[in-house]
């Protein structure tokens, strides 16, 4: 025991896709251009939701909210895989403090984007099966307490599980195996017990990813059922849109996070678990703009507005 605490760790060294040069510029640029996207795309839906007058239900209130945490998302995990792409394997190193604060951060801004979700999903429930109490039950105090939940529940969570990773001891190789510090790749480097951090994954975790996930679910059951319900095959086209692109984005989002972590960190691929993190870390923030704006005719017309006004003739 003396000779493993003798040897711990204190910093550690992250790992990028690829070691060869060539490679490694050519991510640099493609994450770099993913990022600009990323900020551009929901900067964009964070000033029509508050600049346009026509988009300040409370459907549009919870997408600027996602549209910032998608940014915060973006910003604590991209940039530090920017700089490691151009620095040699034996100097992108992160201190045991900066490894901690990353997974605080990045479970902090992806736990609020899960129930920020399932908020959203509810707020569909509501205009879609009682359309005639909307305005009244989304009031704006409830908006509020609702976002501030999303916060103080994440919140809560991470420091939980940044905790328990912190309390570990690292006393093996110091290379992480991904692009960013995370719970998974650090359960491969401690030596000593990570059973309970698994545990606690597989249970709070386990409520924090699918509660909302399962309320969601419910709630488009709901959805869908009152869907049904309207005779009208223009009518229930309609209706069906203003949901297809939430949907869209929950698939694609919870998905990816329930590969990740549900499951023994025995069974953990490097190769698979990169793909899958890149897909809800960088891509899913990039991506929301572009899919509740394609198909949202307001925010189509809100962008045209600020553009004409940006640019008069």
């Amino acid at each position: 025991m003396e000779s493993e605490n003798s040897t711990l760790i204190t910093e550690f060294v992250l790992s990028t896709f690829s070691d060869i040069h060539e490679y490694q510029t050519a991510l640099f640029a493609v994450f770099l251009l993913i990022l600009m996207i990323t900020v551009t795309g929901n900067l964009v839906i964070i000033v029509l939701t508050c600049w346009d007058s026509n988009m300040q239900s409370p459907m549009y209130f919870y997408l600027g909210h996602l549209s910032f945490v998608d940014i915060c998302l973006s910003l604590v995990t991209v940039p530090q895989m920017l700089k490691n792409f151009l620095l040699d394997l034996n100097r992108r190193v992160i201190l045991f403090e900066g490894c901690m604060a990353q997974i605080y951060f990045f479970l902090t801004f992806a736990n609020v984007e899960d129930f920020l979700l399932a908020v959203m999903a509810y707020d569909r429930y509501v205009a879609i099966c009682d359309p005639l109490h909307y305005t009244v039950v989304m009031s704006k105090r409830l908006r509020i307490q609702l976002i501030a939940s999303c916060w103080l529940l994440s919140t809560a969570n991470s420091i939980l599980h940044t905790t328990l990773t912190s309390r570990l001891s690292y006393c093996r190789s110091n290379l992480i195996n991904h692009f960013l510090c995370d719970m998974v790749p650090l359960f491969q480097l401690s030596c000593s017990s990570t059973i309970i951090n698994e545990l606690v994954i597989f249970t709070e975790g386990s409520i924090v990813v699918m509660g909302p996930f399962l309320f969601i679910l419910v709630s488009y059951i709901h959805i869908i059922l009152a869907i049904f319900k309207i005779h009208s095959a223009g009518g229930r086209s309609k209706v069906f849109s203003t949901c297809s692109s939430h949907l869209s984005v929950v698939i694609f989002y919870f998905g990816t996070i329930m590969f990740t972590y549900f499951r023994p960190s025995s069974s953990y691929s490097l190769t698979k678990d990169r793909v899958a993190s890149v897909m809800y870390m960088v891509l899913a923030p990039m991506l929301n703009p572009f899919i509740y704006s394609l198909r949202n005719k307001d925010v189509k017309q809100a962008l045209q507005r600020l553009m004409a006004k940006m640019n008069p003739v």
